[in-house]
């Protein structure tokens, strides 16, 4: 079942054309990658899609329903929920209460007993339970990701966006996330649409279909491995071609 369609979304920001009359759908369960270089349109679609920017043109749906002038606080009850590139957390409030957050104004509309039971139950599960009691100023960077990934899943979210959640961390990490996110997209029964700008070994172990945008459009989209060894991907965004285990040469 088809859980976000786009149709015909463009977004302009005064003589530019961010992203220009895209179509997507992403079913449900469905992992899928949004790649493509750096002004591409990627994260000006990822905000059409969670209600950041609405669409100047182009309908959102949410399991067929009409989401295009919902704001965000409005989607998240819908099982909308996303991280950022750069995390936001409350900073003066401990781990355990960013994550609660999430669980009071998500899908589940937890009371605060609630919230917080469930806080406990997804900072377990991205391994970072030790650290409930902690101010979320105090995090490392990849704490606070994860911290957001665990705010993110309180949300009980139907469908997951992943900002570059894996910018910026050592091989030994990203393949811990990699395999967390799996494993949460099969327990959670959640879609997750995962962008990423570089990072083209995560795409590959993570994604069962990939999206390239390039100049405010989609360029292509299709199986991963299929579509990241397509010509006209290597020509504007890879340079060379894929295999399996990562990059050729």
């Amino acid at each position: 079942m088809v859980l976000l369609r786009l149709e015909g979304v463009t977004k302009r920001f005064g003589g530019l054309v961010a992203v220009d009359h895209v179509d997507l759908e992403v079913n449900e369960g469905e992992a899928v990658g949004i790649v493509g270089p750096n002004g591409s349109g990627k994260t000006t679609l990822y905000n059409i899609i969670s209600g950041v920017y609405l669409p100047d043109e182009g309908k959102v749906f949410f399991e067929g329903n009409d989401i295009t002038k919902l704001p965000p606080h409005e989607r998240t009850p819908l099982g909308l929920a996303r991280t950022f590139q750069i995390p936001r957390p409350f900073g003066a409030a401990s781990v355990k209460e960013n994550v609660a957050i999430g669980a009071m104004f998500g899908r589940a509309k937890a009371n605060v007993d609630e919230a917080m039971k469930m806080a406990d139950e997804y900072l377990e599960l991205v391994g970072m339970y030790e650290l409930v009691n902690k101010e979320a100023k105090l995090l490392t960077p990849l704490e606070k990701k994860l911290m957001e990934l665990a705010r993110a899943l309180a949300m009980k979210p139907k469908l997951l966006l992943l900002d570059e959640l894996m910018a910026g961390m050592n091989p030994n990490d990203i393949n811990r996330i990699i395999e967390l996110v799996k494993k949460i997209k099969v327990k959670e029964n959640i879609a997750v649409v995962s962008m990423v700008e570089h990072l083209m070994h995560a795409i590959t172990q993570f994604a069962e279909r990939v999206v390239v945008m390039h100049q405010g459009k989609k360029l292509i989209e299709g199986p991963t491995m299929e579509v990241l060894n397509d010509p006209k991907v290597i020509e504007v965004y890879l340079g060379k071609k894929m295999v399996i285990e990562g990059y050729e040469g």
